[in-house]
C-alpha cells in the first residue's frame, strides 16, 4: 500500500549513541519487547560488530522477539556482514542495514577512497550478503550532502545488489524541509529500478528539523521512517517516532497516511525508555513531555474547562497519558482555581470563593508552583482547622540486605495510636506504618522526590498522590530527611482526604 509508511526503530542503536547512555542486554530486550508491542515494524537491535556486548543483545532480541524485522548495522565490509548474520540467524526475519559514507567530504576525510571505489565496494558487499538475510537496507552515510547524480548511481547499484530498502540519511541534520522533499522526489525520478525498493530516511535533529524533514520526505514518496523513541540520538538527536505518527494521525487531512503504530502506548514506552537510559524527557517535549498536556494560563484554562479542543488538538488518552493538567499559578484565572477547589471537594458561596481567589493570586506571586497543598491551606486559614493527623513520633532503621523497619505513632481524630512495619526500604516500610495507623483505605499513585536546596544537607521535597473512593488528593512534606518528607507528605495527603470529608458534610448542612 502506498499510503502506509514504516517505522524502523533505532533507540537501541542510533539512541544508545547519545552520551552517556549505555544498556544492558536485558534492558535492551525489555526495550524491544515494548517496541513490537508498539507495533514497530522493524527494530534495529544494535551493531554486532562494535563489540561482545552489543553482538550478545542483538542475538538476545533475535531469539526472543516475534512480530516484527530485527535489523543488524553492518558496515560495507565482509567481517561486519558475516558477524551481522550470526547473531540475527534465530529472528523470526532478519534484515541487513549496510552502510557506507558517499559525501565527498567523508570520501576524502574519513574512507581515502574515490566515487569508483565506493561502488565497488558496494558492489562486493552485497554480493557477500545475498542470501544470508530476508532483507537488505542499503543506507549512504551523508546522503544529504552527497552529489545527487552520483548519489543515484550507488543506490542503482544497491538495486542491482540485491538491497529492497534505500535508506537517505540526514547523517548531521543538514537539510531543510524543501530540500529534503525534492531530493526524495529527484530519486524516485532518476534511480532505475526504484519501484522495487522502499525509501528510507533517517534524520538528525542538529537545526531542530528532523520532524518537519522527516514529513517532507514522506510527502514526497519516502515510505519507511527511521527514528527513536523520545528523540535519543547522536549530538542532538534523531526524529521521535512519536512526534511523526502524531503528525501523521493528527493531520490525516493533509498526509493520508496510515501505520501499524498504536499510539496508546506511546507514554509507556516512552517513560520506560527514559527510567532505562536516565535520559529525562524535557518536560516541553511534545506528545510525551510532562508538560505536553498542562495549562497554566487563565484564558487557555477557561477555555479547556468549557471545551478541550479549544486548547488541544491531541487528547490526552490517544498517546496514553493519563489526563489533562491544569496547573495553577500566577497566570491561572478564576474559573480554573474555582475548578480545582470543587476537585479537592470544596464548594462556597461567591464571597468567600473571591477571598480565597485574592488570596491565590498573592500566593501564586511568590511562589513557583502551586500545590494542593497550598490551596488547602489557603482555605483551613478561614475555618479554624486543625489537622485531623499529626505526627508525633518516627523510627526507623534498615540494612544492607534492603530489610528495613519504622515506627509510626500518630495523634488522629480517634486519639493516639502507634504501629509498625515492614517494608523493601525505609520509604515503604514508614508509609506502610502510616496506612496501619489511620485505618483508612488509601493506594499510593504516585511518588515524586527532588532537591530543593544544594548542598549536602540539602532540604528534599516530596510530593505523593494517593487514591480514596475513586478520587484522588496530594500531599507534600520537606526536610533534610527523604524519609521524614515522605512521610509527611504522606500524612498531609490524608489530612486532604480528612478535610474534603469535613467540607462535604459542611456544605450538605448549609444545602439542609
Amino acid at each position: 500500500m502506498d499510503n502506509r509508511v514504516y517505522f524502523f526503530d533505532t533507540t537501541l542503536r542510533d539512541g544508545e549513541q547519545t552520551p552517556g547512555v549505555s544498556l544492558q542486554t536485558p534492558e535492551k530486550v525489555e526495550i524491544a519487547q515494548s517496541l513490537a508491542r508498539l507495533g514497530m515494524d522493524v527494530i534495529e537491535a544494535g551493531f554486532p560488530a562494535a563489540s561482545p556486548g552489543d553482538f550478545e543483545a542483538v542475538a538476545a532480541i533475535a531469539s526472543s522477539v516475534r512480530g516484527c524485522t530485527i535489523a543488524g548495522l553492518a558496515r560495507a565490509n565482509h567481517g561486519d556482514i558475516e558477524r551481522a548474520a550470526e547473531a540475527l540467524k534465530s529472528a523470526e526475519r532478519s534484515r541487513l542495514h549496510v552502510f557506507i559514507a558517499t559525501s565527498d567530504i567523508h570520501l576524502e576525510y574519513k574512507l581515502k577512497k574515490t566515487r569508483e571505489q565506493v561502488i565497488d565496494i558496494v558492489k562486493d558487499c552485497l554480493a557477500f550478503a545475498k542470501g544470508k538475510f530476508d532483507e537488505i537496507e542499503f543506507s549512504a552515510e551523508d546522503a544529504s550532502r552527497t552529489d545527487m547524480d552520483y548519489l543515484c548511481q550507488v543506490f542503482e547499484t544497491a538495486i542491482e545488489g540485491g538491497a529492497t530498502i534505500l535508506n537517505v540519511p540526514d547523517t548531521v541534520g543538514y537539510m531543510t524541509p524543501q530540500e529534503f522533499g525534492d531530493k526524495i522526489r529527484y530519486i524516485k525520478e532518476h534511480v532505475k529500478g526504484i519501484e522495487h525498493a522502499i525509501i528510507s530516511v533517517h534524520c538528525h535533529d542538529d537545526l531542530g528539523l528532523a520532524n518537519a524533514n522527516t514529513l517532507a520526505a514522506i510527502q514526497a514518496g519516502a515510505r519507511q521512517v527511521e527514528c527513536t523513541i523520545n528523540g535519543l540520538g547522536e549530538r542532538a538527536g534523531n526524529v521521535g517516532i512519536e512526534e511523526v505518527v502524531m503528525a501523521l494521525k493528527t493531520r490525516h487531512d493533509i498526509y493520508g497516511i496510515e501505520t501499524g503504530i498504536n499510539p496508546r502506548l506511546f507514554t509507556r514506552t516512552s517513560k520506560l525508555v527514559s527510567r532505562l537510559t536516565g535520559v529525562i524527557v524535557p518536560p516541553n517535549k511534545a506528545i510525551v513531555g510532562a508538560n505536553a498536556f498542562a495549562h497554566e494560563s487563565g484564558i487557555h484554562q477557561h477555555g479547556m474547562l468549557n471545551n478541550a479542543s479549544t486548547y488541544e488538538i491531541i487528547t490526552p488518552e490517544s498517546v496514553g497519558a493519563e489526563k489533562t493538567n491544569i496547573v495553577l499559578g500566577k497566570h491561572s484565572g478564576r474559573h480554573a482555581f474555582v475548578d480545582h477547589l470543587e476537585r479537592l471537594g470544596f464548594q462556597f458561596d461567591e464571597d468567600k470563593i473571591n477571598e480565597l481567589f485574592a488570596a491565590f493570586k498573592a500566593l501564586a506571586d511568590k511562589k513557583k508552583h502551586i500545590f494542593d497543598e497550598d490551596v488547602i491551606a489557603l482555605v483551613m486559614d478561614g475555618l479554624n482547622y486543625k489537622k485531623a493527623i499529626t505526627l508525633v513520633h518516627h523510627h526507623y532503621k534498615s540494612n544492607e540486605r534492603g530489610y528495613a523497619y519504622a515506627n509510626i505513632r500518630v495523634n488522629t481524630p480517634d486519639g493516639e495510636r502507634e504501629d509498625a512495619a515492614v517494608g523493601d526500604g525505609s520509604v515503604d516500610a514508614s508509609l506502610k506504618a502510616v496506612e496501619r495507623c489511620i485505618g483508612i483505605p488509601i493506594s499510593l499513585k504516585e511518588f515524586q522526590v527532588k532537591a530543593v536546596t544544594a548542598g549536602k544537607d540539602a532540604l528534599g521535597e516530596v510530593v505523593v498522590t494517593v487514591e480514596h473512593n475513586g478520587r484522588r488528593y496530594n500531599g507534600r512534606g520537606i526536610s533534610t530527611d527523604i524519609i521524614t518528607s515522605s512521610v509527611n507528605a504522606y500524612i498531609n495527603a490524608v489530612n486532604a482526604i480528612y478535610l474534603a470529608d469535613e467540607m462535604k458534610a459542611i456544605t450538605e448542612q448549609q444545602g439542609n
